[in-house]
């Protein structure tokens, strides 16, 4: 998980609450663990006095005895931290054998017959002791008044309290952790549908759907709604500007026809280099219609769909035929190979674009030789001539993000530019680096496919070549 991620903090969140939660759950069971020990001990302290006190005697001298002693065998051990302590108002004092030779200090106020108090006080050694005491009347005739108690050592329940702490803890930490993986894995489930839609979308902007699916869970169906009516406003808006633009480039063409139309009759009334001047703004204006013809048809089409997918050797036998008559390409022979088969995840209109142009560029300043290459596994079409080529000097400029072919040399027209426009509707980039014929070499790639190969890396050897028409 990414820091600043949903799921990171919806789990972080989770995780903190419970531990806030089990914290302060864990706080209250020890607490209400240490009350229940005080009441146990409260009771287990008055069954002992009513114990100590049902075995009082008077003997005939007037002298208390314990007939009966507490049956427990703790008050016969030796600091065992069971006590009890008796005393009258004549000074006779009674003590368990666990007391050895120590007197539990009682204070001032005396029970009364009916009262039992309890005290925390310092007992044997030292210890903290919690004493419960009652004052009785042996033997009413004589008004012998008694004074009882019974103590209890309070280290054995604070131990009890904190080994019950230790366990509580050790047992919280492992539900902690159990809580936490159950919360991961919920807050996962609960966004996997966000995850679903995030593949939707990227399907959408690669263009295999149109809208976003409807089956969602309910929270997140307004969102969906609201993408897909985004999605549909975009794609009428879309089809507006296409048609405006259209209707813009087409209505350039009659004024351009007319140009040209004029440019000739300046030539026959011998005025050439005005018809020259009227030509070159003529064709840059036709060049640039061109352009913005294309990037109006590229808007809002697929990228890579299956549809779009063109086979290349048919392309390239026909662009290849078609630019062997043209007189730019006169003087110029052209080879390759292409697999058979090899289909390109472009719309066959746009590819013929690309290569047109590339090719066209190629044959123009090429000494004697175009070729053009493709391989199968992974996609990659190279062009390439044994013309000057562009200066090392150049090519980091051209390649840089915002920069232009049609800037970089004498004959790089928009048609260039077209070609990158093209392949960045696709996801596809071009790159540039020296051919071993001497001239440029041109590789068109997936842009993923580009990044790994490096802009001077060579284009893999075709498989299960097909051979290209040969022109000169």
């Amino acid at each position: 998980m990414k820091l600043g991620s949903l799921r990171l903090r919806l789990v972080a969140a989770g995780t903190i609450a419970l531990l806030v939660a089990l914290g302060v759950a864990g706080a209250g069971m020890v607490v209400l663990f240490k009350r229940h020990v005080a009441r146990t001990l409260a009771s287990d302290l008055d069954v002992h006095l009513r114990q100590l006190l049902n075995g009082l005697e008077v003997d005939a001298d007037g002298r208390i005895m314990v007939a009966r002693p507490p049956a427990d065998p703790r008050f016969t051990v030796p600091l065992s931290g069971l006590y009890w302590q008796i005393s009258d108002d004549n000074g006779q004092l009674l003590r368990s054998r666990s007391l050895w030779d120590t007197i539990l200090p009682l204070p001032i106020d005396e029970p009364g017959p009916s009262d039992v108090h309890q005290h925390e006080l310092t007992g044997p050694v030292g210890a903290r002791v919690l004493v419960a005491e009652r004052g009785i009347v042996m033997n009413p005739g004589s008004q012998i008044r008694v004074r009882a108690a019974v103590a209890y050592d309070l280290d054995g329940a604070t131990s009890a309290v904190r080994a019950f702490a230790k366990d509580l803890s050790i047992a919280l930490a492992v539900l902690a952790i159990i809580l936490a993986i159950g919360t991961t894995v919920q807050v996962s489930l609960g966004l996997r549908p966000l995850a679903v839609l995030r593949r939707r979308v990227a399907e959408i902007r690669g263009g295999q759907r149109q809208h976003l699916p409807v089956e969602v869970p309910t929270e997140v169906a307004p969102l969906v709604e609201e993408v897909n009516a985004l999605l549909d406003a975009q794609s009428r808006e879309i089809l507006r500007s296409r048609s405006r633009a259209a209707d813009l480039a087409h209505g350039f063409k009659t004024p351009l026809a007319a140009l040209t139309a004029d440019a000739a009759r300046l030539k026959e009334l011998g005025q050439l280099e005005l018809a020259r001047n009227v030509e070159d703004v003529a064709e840059a204006m036709s060049r640039q219609v061109d352009r913005e013809l294309a990037l109006a048809r590229l808007r809002g089409k697929a990228r890579g769909g299956p549809e779009a997918a063109t086979e290349l050797a048919p392309l390239v036998d026909a662009l290849l035929g078609t630019l062997a008559r043209t007189p730019a390409a006169a003087h110029v022979s052209f080879d390759g190979e292409v697999p058979a088969g090899l289909r390109v995840a472009m719309d066959r209109t746009d590819l013929a674009e690309v290569l047109g142009n590339l090719l066209e560029n190629a044959a123009r300043h090429a000494t004697s030789t175009v070729r053009i290459a493709a391989s199968a596994a992974p996609v990659i079409v190279t062009v390439e001539d044994d013309g000057p080529g562009i200066p090392d000097a150049k090519i980091g400029r051209v390649l840089e993000r915002g920069g232009r072919l049609d800037e970089q040399g004498p004959g790089s027209g928009l048609g260039l530019a077209i070609v990158q426009d093209v392949l960045e509707a696709y996801g596809w980039r071009l790159q540039i680096g020296r051919s071993a014929m001497g001239g440029a070499k041109i590789t068109i790639a997936p842009a993923l496919i580009a990044a790994l190969r490096g802009s001077a890396s060579p284009a893999r050897a075709p498989e299960t070549p097909r051979s290209i028409l040969t022109a000169g």
